[in-house]
Formats: structure tokens, sequence, C-alpha cells
């Protein structure tokens, strides 16, 4: 058992794993991007309010922990940062997959939608943050899983491997 506790504790991000998260969410931004432009077996993934929010915490972690590896007198906070994005794209995520299994509970046209379309920023990047899809529309699975199962997944281990690394003391 000792052995293990001096692995657990003495294991902090360095700046390179920072900078791989980083670029890890902003992949999975780009091949969401990449579904909605190319699509995938012959059907555009169109985003809807709920992938749009995704993006957003992919994005929020990217950010953060680019931020963490680039500025270490406030690493602790940027890391903190990207645990609670990775934590609110995990929420979003499972809402998302909860719809996909209860499709009756969804009304068609999503009223987040409208609101998100109005964002300046949705305007500026409509090709990244305009919400076009419906939230429970079924697209064709990807290795057995459909975006959103793929997307929990990743904020799962994204936030699993950011709230074990915040808690670990430095080495000293």
């Amino acid at each position: 058992m000792k052995g293990f506790e001096s692995f657990s504790y003495h294991l902090p991000m360095t700046r390179s794993q920072y900078l791989y998260f980083s670029l890890l969410s902003l992949g999975l931004v780009v091949f969401a991007v990449v579904l909605q432009q190319v699509g995938y077996q012959g059907v555009s993934f169109l985003p809807c309010p709920l992938c749009i929010l995704q993006r957003v915490a992919y994005l929020g972690i990217a950010i953060f922990c680019f931020l963490a590896a680039s500025a270490s007198p406030i690493r602790k906070l940027f890391h903190g940062l990207a645990a609670l994005s990775a934590a609110y794209g995990l929420s979003v995520a499972v809402h998302q997959v909860w719809l996909l299994s209860h499709p009756e509970s969804s009304c068609g046209i999503d009223p987040l939608e409208v609101w998100i379309n109005q964002f300046q920023l949705a305007q500026g990047l409509p090709w990244l943050l305009k919400a076009d899809g419906l939230c429970s529309a079924k697209l064709p699975a990807i290795l057995g899983l459909q975006v959103p199962e793929w997307s929990l997944l990743w904020f799962a281990v994204l936030l699993l491997v950011l709230l074990i690394t915040f808690f670990r003391k430095p080495k000293t």
C-alpha cells in the first residue's frame, strides 16, 4: 500500500500534460466541426443547442489548460476552472444522452436554440457555434456510439483526470 500512496501523490500535471489536454479538447471540437461540415455515412451532423454547449465546455477546458500550462503562479486556479468546464460539459452530455434514450421528451424545436443563436459569437462563427439540429436526433453511430455518448465518455475521462490531479500533493 505504501508504494501506491507514493505513486498517487507525486504526479502533478506537467506543462506538457496541460498542453496535451488543451490539444485533445480542441481536437474533439475540430472533429465535431468536421462531422458538421463533411458528414459521416452521407449524413451531415448538424449541431443542436446541447452540442454547442458541449463545444463551449471543450473550448473552456482547452483555454484553461493552456493557461495552466503558461501561468504557474495561478496554475491551480486554471486547473480548477478546467475541471469545472469538464463537469459542466459532462452534465450537458448526460442530459443529451438521456434525451436520446427518451425521444418522446423532446418537443422538437428547442427554445435554447434561439437563445444560443442570438449570441454575437454564434453569429460571427456560425460554422462553430450555431445550433441547427435537434437534440434527440438519432444520427449514425461512430464505432458503436452516438456522438453525445462519445462526448459523455470524453468529458468523464477529462474530469476524472483533472480531479485526481487537482487533489494531488506536489512532490517535495
